[in-house]
């Protein structure tokens, strides 16, 4: 059984090694998201990719959530806030962006190689 007190604690504890994982760990995961939909990679890729930046995102969403139980309200808690939850929303959007516009790739590749033979 998990024990939810216990815990918090633990994360509160150790805090700076967990926000040293996570924040680097939230954007390297919420990039490679972003790119897998931009390259139109198979669907199971994102949604993998998709779905580990996601758990990043809600463990870092849910430390800071330990931190405000306590009372600790500082600036750097509302930055780990905004990123993980712009983090969250990115991934959601990529998948949102990965089926909403499955020909947009081809688009603008056309417009891009368009413009470099208009330099050329």
């Amino acid at each position: 059984m998990i024990d939810f007190p216990n815990l918090a604690e633990l994360s509160r504890t150790h805090c700076v090694s967990l926000c040293a994982f996570l924040v680097p760990a939230n954007l390297a995961a919420t990039t490679l998201t972003m790119a897998f939909a931009i390259l139109h990679r198979p669907k199971l890729q994102l949604w993998q990719s998709a779905g580990v930046a996601s758990m990043f995102a809600l463990v870092m969403l849910w430390h800071v959530y330990t931190w405000f139980a306590v009372g600790v309200v500082m600036i750097p808690t509302y930055v780990l806030m905004w990123l993980a939850s712009s983090c969250l929303l990115t991934n959601i959007g990529a998948i949102a962006y990965y089926y909403k516009f499955p020909d947009l790739k081809l688009k603008i590749q056309r417009i891009i190689f368009t413009q470099i033979n208009f330099i050329n």
